[in-house]
């Protein structure tokens, strides 16, 4: 009896909840870039540049060696663990404006997070090899054991899969420290007026967004695996009780 449950909502209350989280997605990205071309467009008093910014949130946290450098793209700004570098956009790294200035700064929060050792962040690195080879192979095993009714490739596929979840999951406290650190030191340092602070902390929730709707969609996927699984599971077991 489980197992037809278990099918019933794979294949059906699935779909009926993949439409709130995939609405949530969209929302999200369109907040993300709404809110950053309204506050581009915006200069802040101090007429402070994204790669000022970020020097700033270092130099408030002690961090010395940690290079700021512009990159081509639009929302391309990241920390490169690899070669401790902060990568800002051209529309971030030489604009003094509000949007700027906490993005800047939230990369800035990475970077401090790594020299601080923050234990999710560290978390986050040393699963980083394991993902890779999930995100790789996962999806592959989950097409075989359909394709080819096996479960035991299909259990491996979902094994797989939810280590990129695990990523994810991780990923978000990251995110939001890095947030908080960019906005405590953005009002600390007085780096934007009370009323641009807003505007920033506007943009860095939207962003944050994103990683909430990509980690449901991950966790509403795995879900359905996991009852597929089950149900096929139980399927066979109810089949060989009856020859």
């Amino acid at each position: 009896m489980y197992h037809d449950y278990a099918y019933f909502f794979a294949q059906n209350v699935y779909w009926v909840l993949l439409i709130p989280v995939l609405i949530l997605s969209l929302w999200a990205q369109a907040q993300v870039s709404g809110s950053f071309r309204r506050y581009s467009a915006r200069n802040n008093s101090r007429r402070l540049t994204g790669a000022e910014a970020a020097q700033r949130v270092l130099r408030s946290h002690g961090v010395m060696d940690v290079p700021v450098r512009c990159v081509r793209g639009e929302l391309t700004d990241h920390y490169d663990p690899r070669d401790n570098t902060i990568y800002l956009s051209e529309s971030v790294f030489n604009a003094p404006t509000i949007a700027a200035v906490g993005v800047a700064a939230h990369e800035a929060g990475h970077a401090v997070q790594y020299a601080e050792g923050y234990a999710p962040v560290r978390l986050r690195q040393a699963i980083v090899p394991a993902t890779r080879i999930g995100s790789q192979f996962s999806f592959v095993l989950l097409f075989l054991g359909i394709f080819l009714y096996s479960q035991p490739f299909f259990l491996v596929g979902i094994v797989l899969f939810s280590l990129t979840t695990l990523f994810q999951l991780v990923t978000l406290p990251v995110e939001f420290n890095a947030s908080r650190r960019a906005i405590e030191t953005i009002e600390g340092e007085r780096l934007l007026d009370e009323e641009e602070i807003g505007g920033a902390k506007k943009v860095l929730r939207a962003a944050a967004l994103t990683y909430v709707a990509a980690l449901l969609m991950s966790l509403l996927q795995l879900l359905r695996y996991l009852l597929i699984f089950l149900s096929r599971s139980g399927g066979n077991r109810r089949g060989g009780g009856s020859r």
